[in-house]
Parts: structure tokens; sequence; C-alpha cells
């Protein structure tokens, strides 16, 4: 079945809700980031290297997560959106709701 008007709505606000927050925490995570200016101690050098390797770690999956629900924007745009990327069929309603960023159908997901 494929989506109403008002249910991509409903999807577009809440993709760019968490697209909103998302942008938020790496603007926060960044500006959170402290690298000083002696960095002559080995310890804070290693403290800082911590801090930044830990950076890293977060920052990746949220920039993941971010591409992904642009791309789901894009595809609202373009009127592809709830269709499956493998097959060409609907994506459930169900999954949508859970995930509104998802590009399979159960049966893609399940095989994938």
């Amino acid at each position: 079945m494929a989506l109403t008007k008002e249910q991509i709505e409903t999807f577009e606000k809440k993709l760019l809700s968490a697209k909103s927050d998302i942008e938020k925490g790496l603007q926060k995570l960044k500006k959170d980031l402290d690298f000083g200016s002696d960095t002559d101690h080995l310890e804070e050098e290693t403290d800082e290297t911590e801090e930044f390797t830990n950076y890293l770690s977060v920052k990746k999956p949220l920039e993941d997560k971010l591409n992904d629900i642009e791309a789901a924007l894009t595809r609202i745009k373009d009127g592809s959106y709830g269709k499956c990327e493998k097959c060409g069929g609907d994506i459930e309603l169900e999954i949508l709701e859970a995930a509104p960023r998802s590009t399979l159908c159960k049966k893609c997901k399940g095989a994938a």
C-alpha cells in the first residue's frame, strides 16, 4: 500500500527533527573537545588523544545516521520514499514507523 501524503509529511517531520538533533549533538561534541596548549606534559597529551579517539567513535555513527536521514529526505522530494531499494516494493508502514530512514522492505531486510 502506497503512503498517503499525510503519512509522508509525518515521516518528513520526524526525519527533519532527528536531523536537527544529530546536527546539534555533533556541534556539541566538537565544542566540548578540550585541546589545551600545554602539550609538554605527556599525561595531558595522552588525555587529549583519548578524548579525540572517543570523539571519533561517537562522531562516525552519528554522521552515518545523518547521511541516511538526508538520503530519506531526498527520497521524499523525488517521490521514491517508502519504496524498497532492492525489490521496488512498498516498505511496510511498521518498518517506517520504527525507522523512518529505512530503505528495505521486511522481506528484503530479512534476506540481507
